[in-house]
């Protein structure tokens, strides 16, 4: 397994390829192109802000406000996240004629899935900084220092479970279907829409912090939205050694399951 895995890196070069293949493609044929990029979750933004502002107003509590840069900040990582389980739990089928050839390292495919996602994810973050410039003008230096390492443990997390679902989905493909109604409760079960401290009970509560996602959707939140210290990075530092064991972990059993993949896709 830890051959293999070292071997990632001299992949580098055809993992940059196929993400910037994967770019291209996704907005091939359409007129605005790349600007979907930014329009999505802008897009995305408005409608949320419409139901929770004009169609129920009320339903947030004063001290959130502006609530659409509050909804930005779990809004857009949480996107990159749903976008690249979903796409790569079905990557491995989707890329049958290159598992099937012996040199190809079927592993690349769930990786791109997921760095695709996040440079989509990149490309929404100008318009987080303009809100965040127009909302709030004062935030601290060192606050900002803290998102790239909240960035790069959402990707080590996210890789871990990309790549395991990816080689689960190949033998039980009911996954696709289960996935993507999980991840509607899993939204809802996570603090993006509410703020993490007005959870009713202490089952509430005891759910949301078993939720790995919760972490970063407040890291977030106390990155770009709170005023005062970033006080998550103890529950950072927990989700980062959750999220080496799962990638681990995941990579581990898409090792030991590679070579039937040829057969079933």
């Amino acid at each position: 397994m830890f051959h293999n895995l070292r071997q990632l890196v001299r992949y580098r070069a055809l993992i940059q390829s196929l993400v910037t293949r994967e770019l291209k493609a996704r907005y091939r044929g359409s007129v605005l192109g790349f600007f979907w990029s930014f329009i999505n979750p802008l897009l995305l933004l408005v409608v949320y802000s419409f139901v929770f502002t004009v169609v129920l107003p009320g339903t947030h509590p004063p001290e959130i406000e502006p609530y659409a840069l509050f909804l930005f900040c779990g809004i857009l990582p949480w996107t990159w996240f749903s976008s690249s389980l979903t796409e790569a739990a079905n990557s491995l089928m989707a890329g049958g004629n290159l598992i099937k050839k012996v040199l190809f390292p079927a592993e690349i495919l769930p990786i791109v899935a997921v760095l695709s996602n996040m440079m989509h994810f990149f490309f929404g973050l100008p318009i987080l900084l303009a809100f965040l410039i127009w909302f709030r003008p004062t935030i601290s230096f060192v606050e900002v220092l803290w998102f790239p390492v909240v960035v790069a443990v959402q990707l080590l997390f996210t890789l871990g479970l990309s790549l395991l679902l990816a080689a689960l989905t190949v033998h039980f493909r009911d996954i696709k279907d289960i996935l993507s109604n999980l991840l509607t409760l899993w939204f809802f079960a996570t603090p993006i829409i509410y703020p993490m401290h007005l959870a009713p009970g202490t089952i509430s509560k005891a759910v949301l912090n078993a939720n790995p996602f919760s972490h970063f959707a407040v890291s977030y939140q106390e990155i770009l939205f709170y005023e005062g210290p970033f006080g998550h990075w103890k529950w950072l530092l927990a989700i980062f050694v959750a999220s080496v064991l799962l990638f681990l972990l995941g990579y581990f059993l898409f090792d030991r399951l590679r070579d039937s993949f040829a057969e079933e896709v």
